[in-house]
């Protein structure tokens, strides 16, 4: 993908264009990230001194969308995309035999449903509730604070995608 195939940020005016246009980038710019390698390289734990992968981090963030969109935002009660391990562990990061077309697919697809419920939400003072009774925790989150929360959370995650795929291929810039 190349750069200017990324939405390009709105600089002035509305908060949610802005807010909405930023969250964009940083997803297309994980695509970019990842675009034109193999399926090996995405699974590929490049770095010796972490487990990530290109493709754990597609995961992740699919989960992440799914989280903090679709149930804190939403109210839907929809389970992980990747199942526990044994200890209770989310799986999203085990991926020798994952593929990564799912990966990509529902990553996609999940971006997209973000996207509708953001568009049909009223107002960014609209509220989502966090609830995990095990670990007894019950918050109030406001699309404002989420979407904030998501911003970060790519640009973070594009970090480790700029060091990954600079050791796997070389490739470096934004």
């Amino acid at each position: 993908m190349l750069d200017e195939q990324r939405t390009l940020p709105v600089q002035v005016g509305d908060e949610r264009a802005t807010l909405t246009s930023i969250l964009q980038y940083q997803r297309d710019t994980l695509m970019m990230k990842c675009a034109g390698l193999t399926a090996g390289q995405l699974r590929s734990k490049a770095l010796p001194t972490t487990g990530l992968t290109l493709l754990g981090l597609v995961r992740h963030l699919a989960e992440v969308e799914r989280g903090w969109f679709r149930n804190v935002i939403n109210g839907e009660d929809v389970r992980g995309y990747w199942p526990r391990d044994a200890a209770g562990r989310w799986t999203e990061w085990e991926v020798e035999d994952a593929d990564p077309a799912e990966a990509f697919e529902k990553w996609e697809w999940t971006c997209g449903l973000s996207r509708a419920i953001v568009d049909a939400a009223e107002s960014l003072d609209v509220t989502g509730r966090y609830v995990d009774e095990e670990r007894r925790i019950d918050e109030t989150y406001s699309l404002h604070y989420v979407l904030t929360h998501m911003i970060e959370e790519y640009a973070r995650h594009n970090g480790h995608a700029d060091l990954l795929r600079e050791a796997i291929d070389g490739t470096t810039g934004e």
